[in-house]
């Protein structure tokens, strides 16, 4: 006779499925970095902000909110990159910009891989 499987509890986030997506945000953000994936920024965050309810009390909470900081800065340094890339400061911006979020990308991805909440 086997045993009965315990309730399942709706309030439970399933972790794994969470992991997945975060997995998934970084990857976009990471696609983003080449000029004609640029809109995955954009889907990055989307899918950060609707997936955010879910992770809250979770070590995974700590990542989105890392993800999601990191698209409102980086937009906020790469569209003051552009708007004075006429002028060679721009291009000092947008690398430092890009240097930026390339650590930051591979810095949340590294701890994610380890089960590591990050620092927020």
């Amino acid at each position: 006779m086997s045993t009965p499987l315990p309730p399942i509890d709706s309030r439970q986030p399933d972790l794994r499925s969470l992991k997945n997506v975060a997995i998934a945000v970084y990857a976009l953000q990471a696609a983003s970095i080449l000029p004609p994936f640029v809109i995955t920024f954009f889907v990055a965050v989307i899918l950060d902000y609707i997936k955010l309810d879910d992770v809250r009390g979770t070590w995974l909470e700590s990542h989105f909110r890392w993800q999601i900081r990191t698209f409102w800065f980086g937009l906020l340094w790469f569209v003051l990159g552009g708007l004075t890339y006429i002028i060679i400061i721009g291009w000092a911006i947008l690398f430092a910009a890009t240097l930026w979020l390339i650590y930051r990308i591979l810095k949340g991805w590294l701890n994610l891989n380890d089960g590591k909440p990050m620092d927020v």
